[in-house]
């Protein structure tokens, strides 16, 4: 399986990221417009606050789906009987955020949003005909005044020894939404899995972007791009004492955007939470 490095500065970057996400689901990046310096700035940050024992004034809200989500209320993924060892918090606009914590993020926030939605024009581009026009309109647009895009901090707490038997950090899954951003995390782990049924490291460097085809993207698509099942498997050894933070930005439609003849993306989101046990 060969997920494709591609240099965002490059002339036919646009080309070379479609045909990657077209075979593999999965894309990497490098030369982006993304502070590496903000990254670790914020994984800095994050990592003080899910240390702090006040993290849990900023429990989520049920409905509005904001704020600290504690390993108890983790995701379980789809077809796995134990939830994820991680815990997290969910960061939109309007939404509850420190202050302590708030200028940083929603600046990350904004430059990602960005981003994606630049990568969603290259992917509108590099849509053959054929498939284009089953989109119900543009792929630009699904997104225009859009509040649901995400952008979670995720902490996977070092491995205790006695944690229960198969629970892993982020069991086989695909994401919901149109399309996701993520930096390097700060220790290893993601897999996706390949056409051959195989698992797969996905390799990305300090400072480069993985990007990966959300279920609705395939939906609009009508599977001709992928929504690859990944994971985040548990470290061993020494690293098994060492957290893992992450940063995964999960561009939304807005509610309303008619994905196929059989989901709006309000019906598919609330559909794929129950599966999840989150709402």
């Amino acid at each position: 399986m060969h997920v494709q490095n591609v240099d965002y500065a490059s002339p036919d970057a646009a080309k070379h990221f479609a045909q990657s996400l077209r075979e593999t689901g999965f894309g990497v990046l490098r030369n982006h417009p993304l502070p590496n310096t903000l990254i670790e700035s914020i994984y800095r940050h994050w990592q003080a606050f899910f240390a702090d024992a006040d993290k849990h004034v900023w429990r989520f809200d049920p409905l509005r789906q904001d704020g600290y989500f504690p390993p108890d209320v983790s995701e379980t993924a789809k077809g796995h009987g134990v939830k994820d060892l991680k815990e997290y918090y969910h960061v939109y606009p309007w939404g509850r955020i420190p202050d302590s914590l708030r200028g940083e993020i929603m600046d990350y926030y904004r430059r990602a949003e960005s981003l994606a939605r630049t990568l969603l024009g290259w992917i509108e581009a590099q849509t053959p005909s054929e498939v284009a026009r089953h989109y119900r309109e543009p792929l630009s647009a699904m997104v225009e005044d859009s509040e649901q895009t995400l952008l979670r901090v995720l902490h996977y707490p070092p491995l205790a020894g006695n944690e229960q038997p198969d629970a892993v950090r982020a069991a086989a899954h695909e994401d919901i939404n149109l399309l996701t951003v993520l930096p390097a995390a700060n220790e290893p782990g993601l897999e996706v899995r390949g056409r051959d049924d195989k698992w797969h490291q996905v390799p990305c460097d300090p400072g480069q972007l993985v990007i990966n085809v959300g279920d609705m993207l395939q939906e609009a698509s009508q599977g001709y791009f992928p929504s690859t099942t990944h994971r985040v498997v548990n470290p061993e050894g020494e690293a098994c004492s060492h957290s893992r933070l992450s940063l995964p930005l999960f561009l939304h439609p807005r509610p309303d955007v008619e994905l196929s003849q059989r989901h709006t993306a309000d019906s598919y989101l609330k559909e794929r939470l129950k599966e999840l046990g989150v709402l």
